[in-house]
C-alpha cells in the first residue's frame, strides 16, 4: 500500500549549524514559518482529499525538528495531533539531527502521536561529517538510532552521496553502517550544489569535485538494490522537484526522475550479467509495472544493449516481481 505525506515544511530555524550543502530556503521553497492554525489549515483541507487516512502520516520536513524552540515545536505537534487517530491520519512523521535527540525529546514526540523520526545522517565516515561541518560524529548517529528504535518509533535514515571529501568507497561504507542500524526506511540523497553554501564555493574554486553524473546514478543504483536486497525500504532517491530547487541548483545530481534512472541501470545490470560475452537477439520479461524501468528513460537502456551486440525486446511477465527477469533467445 502507498504511503502518503501531508508536507509541512519548516524552514531553517533552531538549529546551531549550518552544513557545508544547506541553504534550507532553497531545499525546502519555503521562507515563512508555518504555525498551529496554518498546519490545521493545511490538515482540514488534506483531511477531506485524502481516501487512504491510514497510510497518510503529517510530515514536518525542512528543518531540524527537534532544534527548534521547545514551545513552537509543541505548537506544531498539538496542531497536528488534532488530525491523528479515530479514523483521522495515521501519525505524524518528523526529521530532524542526530545530536538532538534525547528522552526528554523522544517522551514529548511520543505523547503527540509522532509515529516516525528521521535522521539526516548524511554519511558515517567522521572525516566526511567533519569535512562538511556537520557539527556531531557517526556515534551521535548510531546512538540516536538506538535510543528512537527502544521508544517504539519508526526508525529512517538519510545519506547523502557525494559530498566534500567522501570517496566511492565511503559511500559503500555509509551504506553498510545504515544497514547495521535496521532503519525501517531511507532517503537517498545524491549531492545538489546550491548558491549561498559552502560546497558552491568549494565548487567555484575547484577544490571540490563531483563524480560525473553517470558514476552518480551508478552509485546511488548500487545503493538501491543493496538496501532493498536487505530489507530495507528505500521511500526516496533525490531532492524533490520544486522550481526553488532547480533554479537555485548550481551543479551536481539534480533530477526529476533520479530514481527511475537507478532503477533502470540495475535493470540493465542484471540483464547484461545474465547475458554475459553473448551476442544475437533476446526477448526479456520482467515484472508488471516495471517495463518502463527495464527500457529505461527514452529507451536508453535499449540503445545500450544494441552498442553491446544484443537485440534486446522487453515484456512483461505476471510470474516475475521486484527486478526479476526471464530471458527467452529469439532465432
Amino acid at each position: 500500500m502507498k504511503h502518503n505525506n501531508i508536507a509541512i515544511f519548516i524552514p531553517h530555524i533552531g538549529c546551531p549549524h549550518l552544513c557545508s550543502f544547506c541553504n534550507q530556503v532553497s531545499i525546502s521553497g519555503e521562507k515563512n514559518i508555518p504555525h498551529g492554525e496554518d498546519v490545521r489549515r493545511i490538515c482540514s483541507l488534506a483531511i477531506t482529499d485524502i481516501y487512504d487516512k491510514k497510510n497518510t502520516e503529517i510530515a514536518f520536513f525542512g528543518g531540524s525538528f527537534t532544534a527548534i524552540d521547545r514551545d513552537y515545536m509543541t505548537e506544531l505537534l498539538s496542531a497536528a495531533s488534532e488530525f491523528v487517530g479515530d479514523g483521522k491520519f495515521k501519525g505524524i512523521r518528523i526529521s530532524t539531527r542526530p545530536d538532538y535527540i534525547d528522552d526528554d525529546i523522544l517522551m514529548t514526540l511520543k505523547h503527540y502521536g509522532v509515529t516516525a523520526i528521521e535522521l539526516g545522517a548524511q554519511s558515517m565516515s567522521d572525516k566526511v561529517l567533519s569535512a562538511n561541518e556537520r557539527g556531531h560524529s557517526a556515534d551521535d548517529i548510531r546512538e540516536a538510532s538506538a535510543l528512537i528504535k527502544s521508544y517504539g518509533f519508526e526508525l529512517g535514515l538519510q545519506m547523502m552521496v557525494g559530498l566534500y571529501q567522501s570517496t566511492e568507497a565511503d559511500e559503500y561504507y555509509t551504506m553498510c553502517e545504515i544497514a547495521a542500524l535496521k532503519p525501517d526506511t531511507v532517503r537517498i540523497y545524491p549531492v545538489a550544489v546550491l548558491q549561498n553554501t559552502k560546497l558552491c564555493e568549494l565548487y567555484n574554486s575547484g577544490e571540490y569535485k563531483l563524480y560525473d553524473f553517470d558514476k552518480a546514478v551508478e552509485i546511488c543504483a548500487n545503493l538501491l538494490y543493496m538496501f532493498e536486497f536487505m530489507g530495507i525500504r528505500v521511500i526516496r532517491i533525490g531532492l524533490h522537484s520544486s522550481e526553488e530547487v532547480s533554479s537555485n541548483a548550481v551543479a551536481g545530481f539534480y533530477h526529476p526522475a533520479f530514481k527511475e534512472l537507478c532503477e533502470s541501470r540495475i535493470f540493465r545490470t542484471i540483464i547484461l550479467s545474465t547475458l554475459r560475452e553473448k551476442k544475437g537477439s533476446y526477448m526479456v520479461y520482467v515484472a508488471k509495472g516495471a517495463l518502463s524501468k527495464a527500457i529505461g528513460q527514452k529507451k536508453s537502456n535499449i540503445e545500450y544493449f544494441k552498442q553491446s551486440g544484443l537485440n534486446i525486446t522487453i515484456k512483461e511477465s505476471s510470474g516475475l516481481n521486484g527486478y526479476g527477469i526471464s530471458i527467452k533467445e529469439v532465432k
